[in-house]
């Protein structure tokens, strides 16, 4: 079979376990500049069943594609440590504030952008949302076929793919024509460890507005050795209308914010017998904790 034109849907999402209270703006959007930002985990595990199909699919090319600020190019850095061949970042003022439909318009954009696209692989949901709507959507929009809760992807043959899902009660294999969109469970396999040679090959690739401010030899690097450079597309460079994009394409809006602290006021110390087992159960039940 000839190679596959595969495109991963990857997104920089600030880490979670570092919430504070400056983690949202008045507007109700995230302030993603006080917050360490890393690769969505599932969409990890989405790069490694794209790397899979590159290995068992000579000529296959793994593209990655993701929205955000000049430093969301850290993750295609981190997709082309792994194995992937090259990647795009979707980057302009116009996209700030994107909710799920608006950012599934702009991803759709530039995917029509981009031809002719065997399959579209996408992690389930992004840490920072949780919505799993936009892999759904970005199929909606493009008229593809999707399948979603993927665990493997266990063949592509003669315009056909072969996929195991994973769901509440157990896991099925479901088969589909290309072009798919599919979008990955976190119980799907890790993605790889970084690949030493691609550190070596790739650790001086940026995109353009990480360009800006780079010394002669740094843009003299990248004049002779074109691999680095890290494509990079504006609001100017698709085909999109302004009113589907950022705030004012999305009918999603943040009514309030309140901050959740848990705090343990008190504790108490039981004994592990029968009658403190006892009186516990008749406190929890009498307060409606469980019954």
């Amino acid at each position: 079979m000839k190679g596959l034109k595969i495109v991963v849907l990857a997104k920089q999402v600030p880490d979670t376990r570092n919430v504070g209270k400056d983690a949202m703006k008045a507007d109700g959007t995230v302030n993603r500049a006080v917050l360490p930002a890393i690769f969505n985990p599932e969409d990890l595990n989405a790069l490694e069943q794209a790397l899979r199909l590159k290995d068992n699919y000579p000529g296959t090319e793994v593209t990655l594609l993701t929205m955000g600020p000049g430093r969301a190019a850290e993750i295609i850095r981190e997709g082309l440590y792994r194995g992937a061949d090259n990647g795009i970042l979707l980057s302009d003022r116009a996209f700030a504030g994107s909710d799920t439909l608006a950012t599934s318009y702009a991803l759709s954009c530039a995917l029509k952008k981009m031809g002719k696209i065997d399959i579209i692989i996408a992690g389930r949901q992004a840490i920072d949302g949780d919505t799993a709507q936009v892999g759904p959507q970005v199929a909606e929009k493009l008229g593809f076929p999707q399948i979603t809760y993927a665990e493997e992807v266990v063949s592509v043959e003669k315009g056909k793919i072969v996929i195991k899902r994973r769901l509440e009660r157990g896991v099925e294999t479901v088969e589909g024509s290309l072009p798919m969109v599919v979008t990955v469970n976190s119980s799907a396999p890790d993605c790889r460890p970084r690949n030493a040679k691609y550190v070596m090959k790739y650790k001086h690739a940026r995109a353009v507005s990480e360009m800006q401010n780079a010394d002669e030899d740094y843009i003299l690097l990248h004049n002779n050795r074109p691999y680095l450079n890290i494509g990079e597309w504006s609001v100017n460079d698709i085909e999109t209308k302004a009113e589907e994009l950022g705030l004012t394409g999305s009918p999603t809006k943040v009514k309030a914010i309140e901050n959740v602290v848990f705090q343990a006021k008190e504790a108490r110390v039981l004994e592990p017998t029968d009658a403190d087992m006892g009186e516990l159960m008749k406190e929890l039940i009498a307060n409606h904790t469980i019954g």
